[in-house]
């Protein structure tokens, strides 16, 4: 990646769309502030014509001199410009159907009444020295020619930028690159890529635009957005990052402690395996795999946690084998004992089959001084693990391999 590349928030406007999502004044300003701290350039911070609430929210925003460019989403119509002169921005990103289908079903308007529109509207905005970007709404199921001809238009009238927007979803990787490539080889000026998740490609969808040639991409935090959301702020530029080896400037240190503010202000949890931010994505409990990552964190670890300010944990249960146990236990100054691993592993993974969960750090403590003082009791070195136990040790087991159970030899 050897260009610029530019990604439009819009968790205050498109995220906050998500059914039942309402963020209040405060928490608008907070998340536009957290924002800006991660280095995004461009915030999408709301629609004013929605009132003079909204106005007035943004207004702050504004006041806060923030180094972001603030950008008012509107429709193509002189009430939603007003509405933004009114809030105090200085770019507006104005939206019109691009399909067929939503110029008819909205609008009632052919090509030809789409243009007249567009260079109405967007010399209008530009007089008032604007940054304006046109949006094409449905861009994905539009005409191309249409589409070339709306840039066309758009750029004459003052336009800035171009938004190709996936609005119901319905392109995959192949598709989207087919499409940006396409307009990027007809257009002068910069395009954005707009996409929805309804088909969960919204952020590969983003990805492919970007290598295609858009140099602009509007993002939500956690993909928060109408239906299914929109792409994720924190995937998106983490994939860049790894991927690409491109840098959005974005602080991907800053993404975990971002996404939580936003899932409190929303009032939705995150999931445990929702990529780059979930609980779970760093978690290992698999004894192939914990045994692996031991000796190279490369084997079963293609994204680095730290890369994004996490870091790796290593968790007991059913699929674990001695050597996560053993790792697990030498961190609470315990050496597990090579004739102790067989019947411990077993006694785990039943203990964690009954309960449907991991087995905390403690309890693995509390298992191992009962299993040894079981053999103590027994009056052997050597401990024979009961019937259960071995009937619950697979050949998959790695407890016949004595060194491994040595702190010291625990890489």
């Amino acid at each position: 990646m050897n260009r610029q590349v530019y990604l439009n928030d819009t968790t205050l406007r498109d995220g906050e769309q998500a059914p039942g999502v309402a963020f209040t004044t405060a928490e608008k300003l907070e998340i536009a502030e957290s924002l800006a701290a991660a280095g995004v350039p461009e915030i999408e911070i709301g629609s004013p014509v929605m009132g003079a609430d909204e106005i007035e929210t943004i207004r702050c925003a504004v006041a806060k001199s923030l180094p972001v460019r603030l950008t008012a989403w509107c429709r193509m119509t002189s009430q939603d410009l007003e509405a933004a002169i009114q809030s105090g921005v200085t770019a507006v990103n104005l939206s019109l159907p691009a399909s067929d289908i939503q110029l008819a079903a909205k609008l009632g308007l052919d090509h030809a009444g789409a243009l007249q529109v567009i260079e109405h509207m967007v010399g209008l905005a530009a007089a008032r020295g604007f940054f304006v970007a046109v949006g094409c709404e449905d861009a994905s199921r539009a005409d191309p020619d249409h589409v070339a001809r709306v840039i066309e238009t758009a750029a004459r009238a003052g336009a800035s930028r171009i938004r190709l927007a996936d609005t119901v979803g319905v392109l995959d990787p192949f598709s989207t690159f087919e499409l940006v490539a396409w307009v990027a080889a007809r257009s002068s000026i910069d395009l954005e890529f707009h996409g929805h998740n309804d088909l969960g490609l919204a952020v590969a969808n983003t990805l492919a635009a970007i290598r295609a040639g858009a140099r602009h991409a509007s993002v939500t935090v956690l993909g928060l957005g109408e239906r299914a959301g929109n792409a994720a702020l924190e995937e998106v530029a983490t994939a860049m990052a790894v991927l690409d080896g491109a840098d959005a400037g974005i602080d991907l240190t800053a993404l975990p402690n971002l996404a939580a503010q936003v899932a409190r202000a929303a009032c939705r949890p995150t999931a445990a395996i929702k990529p780059v931010v979930g609980a779970d994505v760093f978690t290992h409990e698999s004894g192939i795999h914990v045994a692996g990552l031991l000796k190279d964190s490369r084997s079963y670890q293609g994204l680095d946690p730290a890369l994004v300010g996490r870091c790796r944990a290593i968790v007991i249960g059913k699929h674990s084998g001695a050597t996560a146990i053993a790792h697990v236990l030498s961190e609470s100054g315990r050496d597990l004992d090579p004739d102790l691993a067989a019947a411990m592993v077993a006694r785990v993974r039943r203990k964690a089959a009954e309960t449907k969960s991991t087995v905390t750090a403690d309890q693995l403590v509390e298992l191992y001084e009962k299993m040894s003082s079981e053999a103590r009791l027994a009056g052997s070195s050597h401990f024979i693990p009961a019937a259960a136990d071995c009937a619950q040790v697979g050949p998959a087991t790695n407890a016949s391999t004595p060194q491994f159970f040595r702190p010291g030899r625990v890489q």
